[in-house]
Formats: C-alpha cells, structure tokens, sequence
C-alpha cells in the first residue's frame, strides 16, 4: 500500500476514535486556593416514594426501572428542596431524570452532577471538562449527590432570569418547564415537553402536594469557602466591579485578574478574591 495511503487510514481513524468521545468527561481537577466544604447528608423523612412507585407498578407495567430507582432514592431530597427554595419537587425530579439519565449519565456517575450545571462564574470547587455544547466544557463536580440538588436549588434561586418563575403556582409544573426553557435553562427547543412528559408518567406531580408538615429540615450550608484574612467578598445585590474595587483599595484589572473574570458582570453570591 502506497505511504501516503497508509498516512491517510491512519488520521482518519484517529479522528473518529476522537469523535467517539466527545461525551466523555476528559479531566478533573480542584480550584487552587480554595476548599469548598460538603456537609454529610443526613437521613429525610419517608415522602411516601415506595408507595408511590408500588401504585405505579400496578397501573404501568411498562416503566423504567432506572426511573423509578432514581425517584425512590431521590424524591425526598426534592420535596425537602421544595419546602425550601419554592420549586416544585415534580420539576427537581424531572430535571434530575433527564439530565442525569437517571444517574447513570458520565457525569452524574463521576462528579455527582445531576442538573448539568456549569462551572460559571463564582464557582470554585472542585470541576471537570466535559464535551457538550463545546469541546472541553467546565462542569460542577460534587461529594454528594444531595449537594448537586441544593446547588440546583440555589442556581435557580440566585439568578434574575429565573426570576419570572418565582411568580409562577409552585403546583404549576407546566408553567415552570416552560419558563425554564424561556430563561435559558436548556437549548433543546422540547426541553419543556421532555419534563412535562416525564412528570405525568411517573406522577410526579404528587409530590408537589406534599405538605411539610410535622418535617423539619436543617438547611445546610453547603458549597460554603473557607476564608481566611479578609481575602474574599461576597457579590451582594447592586454590587459593581468599580464600588468593590474601591471599596477595598484595588484596581478593576488587579480585580478582573484574580477572579480570571473577562467581562464587568457580577453575580450575586459570586466570591471575589481581594489579594
């Protein structure tokens, strides 16, 4: 076979094993200079998820199992999210089931990731890259399983574009899978209609009426950065780049250089590194 042929063959297959991974996780690695902290999950009340799914065993036959796995060991963990946050325990569930693949997704199976939420700005734990929209990706990556619910709690309620859901009946799941899609959540034009299908198979629904009751949780305080000497800074409501820069005696661009930040916007609950 001619050099050239040979050459030709072989470049060939090297790009398509390197298509062949393009959803897999490439690497891991911990933020320097910062230690985030997960705290222990502890043991919920029942929500009465083995009940839930026995009665849909009885009027489905055809269900996954991998599902209905992921609703008995998660749903006490959304509604206790609900009762906290406001967001309905259907749609935590839904979201969880989809973009996890029922928790057997690379990348809920390695970094504990179960809402696909990238690293964005603020966030220094630990992460990894991920091929998804765009080769090499930084994604969270957690301890816990139970910390990736809260993070997806606090994503939604820190951020102005999800605003609009807040508004919304917490009952509503329709209304929420919508808004979700409308504030940029996910690409896929049938991201709504995805959680919308998932929620009414398994009856999703039922946990959103789930009423706190005699259930009393302690809210963790996880993801939380150690701080020492004055170093860091909370993004607080109204806060700019230029008033926390002279608020502490720094420039913007030494500001802009810490925090490997591009552009002037800040998020609230964001952590800046002063020194």
């Amino acid at each position: 076979m001619h050099f050239k042929s040979i050459l030709l063959i072989l470049s060939l297959s090297l790009f398509f094993v390197g298509c062949g991974s393009q959803k897999r996780v490439v690497s891991s690695k911990k933020h320097k200079g910062f230690v985030v902290k997960e705290p222990k999950p502890t043991n919920l009340p029942s929500v009465k998820q083995v009940e839930h799914i026995t009665k849909l065993k009885t009027t489905e036959k055809k269900l996954n199992k991998y599902s209905l796995e992921y609703i008995r060991k998660y749903a006490p963990i959304a509604v206790r999210e609900m009762h906290l946050y406001k967001i309905p325990a259907s749609i935590t569930l839904a979201q969880g089931l989809l973009e996890s693949n029922n928790g057997r997704s690379e990348l809920a199976a390695k970094s504990n990731n179960h809402f696909g939420i990238k690293c964005h700005k603020g966030w220094r734990g630990e992460r990894v890259y991920h091929n998804d929209d765009r080769r090499g990706e930084c994604f969270r990556k957690y301890t816990y399983v139970e910390t990736s619910f809260e993070d997806h709690s606090k994503f939604l309620t820190s951020r102005n574009r999800y605003k609009p859901l807040f508004k919304l009946r917490e009952r509503d799941y329709k209304a929420w899978a919508r808004g979700l899609k409308r504030a940029g959540y996910a690409t896929d034009r049938k991201y709504p209609n995805k959680l919308i299908s998932i929620i009414k198979r398994y009856k999703l629904y039922e946990f959103d009426t789930f009423k706190k009751g005699r259930l009393q949780y302690k809210h963790n305080k996880s993801t939380s950065i150690k701080k020492s000497d004055n170093k860091y800074y909370t993004v607080k409501k109204g806060d700019t780049l230029y008033a926390i820069a002279r608020k502490f005696g720094v420039s913007v661009v030494t500001l802009k250089e810490l925090n490997r930040l591009s552009g002037n916007d800040l998020d609230i609950g964001q952590e800046l590194r002063l020194k």
